[in-house]
This record gives structure tokens, sequence and C-alpha cells, in this order.
């Protein structure tokens, strides 16, 4: 998992409240285990037309958004089912970040386990951003991970909450599983200075 720390990026608005994890990622696409490919079945029945053609209306297949890496959502995003694979299919499709004004709970957890941002605003940012972005989509943020703060194209700064623990995991690049790998000589320590308590039954 890549670190993040700062970065700037275009933002693309598609303001729909709850938009589900079926609507992210089809549920027909839930068969692979792997990540790869799933960023072009991102918003696919959204996207494209029943024989692949892409609807040329649909913000993210228009030319001006192409190469957006933060996506400015509706309010309850992510509701829905469970699916890992929504933020993968969001990652694979370019995004860094996702911003809204509240995420589902299992959504925003796995998000930030795979390396997707999710950044809560309040409502007039947020439909400060939504404008800029359909108005002129050039513009961009600049997410600051480390002073958890998204800044604006005016400057001004607005902080954005996140777990302690998952702001750590994502600033070194780490999963939960690479994380405990990391705390191996402090877990060794321990269990040698704490022999086992549990004893083993003779047969």
């Amino acid at each position: 998992m890549e670190p993040i720390r700062t970065f700037s990026g275009r933002i693309v608005a598609l303001p729909i409240n709850d938009i589900d994890t079926d609507q992210i990622i089809p549920a027909r696409f839930l068969k692979v285990t792997d990540k790869a490919g799933l960023g072009a079945a991102c918003f696919s029945d959204w996207r494209y037309e029943a024989d692949g053609t892409p609807k040329p209306d649909f913000v993210l297949n228009q030319p001006d958004y192409q190469g957006a890496e933060v996506l400015i959502g509706g309010h309850n995003f992510g509701c829905g089912s469970s699916r890992e694979h929504a933020p993968w299919a969001l990652i694979g499709a370019g995004f860094k970040a996702v911003i809204s004004t509240y995420f589902a709970d299992i959504f925003r957890n796995n998000a930030l386990k795979n390396g997707l941002l999710p950044i809560v605003v309040d409502e007039e940012t947020h439909k400060q951003l939504i404008s800029l972005a359909q108005e002129d989509p050039s513009s961009s943020v600049t997410v600051d991970l480390e002073t958890q703060t998204v800044t604006l194209p005016d400057g001004r700064g607005v902080p954005f909450p996140i777990d302690s623990f998952a702001r750590h995991c994502l600033i070194n690049g780490v999963d939960q599983l690479g994380f405990v790998l990391t705390q191996d000589d402090h877990i060794t320590a321990y269990e040698s200075n704490h022999p086992g308590r549990v004893q083993t039954i003779p047969g």
C-alpha cells in the first residue's frame, strides 16, 4: 500500500445521495479475488450502455474530468453491502480520496484499510466543492493527512476527522497486518517475559 501524506488532485463531482456499493461496483464483478481490472467496472451500470459503449453524459466519461483523483460524492456514500471490492474499484479508477458529508461505516473502514481516504466535510464546504468541480474541471484540492486538512482552491483549509490508528497506517503505507509485523520485536520481547499460562493436559 502506497503511503499517503500530502497530495494534490483534481476534483470531480458525483453529487448523488445514498450511492451504495452495488452502484460503485455491481455484484456481477464480485467473483474475482484480484483487484486488477476493477477500475474499469467502477460505476459500470451508470457508465456504460448494455453493449459496453460509454455513456457520454456520465461525468466520469467526460474528457475534462479524466485523471481526476478526488471524487466529491453525495451524503451517505458507500451504503449497502459490505463488499471490499468498492474501494478496490475506486482506487483502480484512479481515486485517492472521496469527499462527502457522511460515509457508511463499513465502507469507510474498508476504504481506510485499502488506502482510499474518506474525507468528511461540512455541508457548506461540500456544496462549494461541487460547484467548483462543475464550473471548472481544472479545480483541484490539496490533501494533507499529517495535518488532517484539505485545502480548497481559494486557499481555505478545512480540517477533517480520521481515526488515529488508520491515519498512522495510511501515512506509513501499511495495512493492519503490516502494522502487526512491524511490532515483531515487541511481541517477541513480551512473549519471552510472559511464559505461557495455558498448561497442556497429558494425553
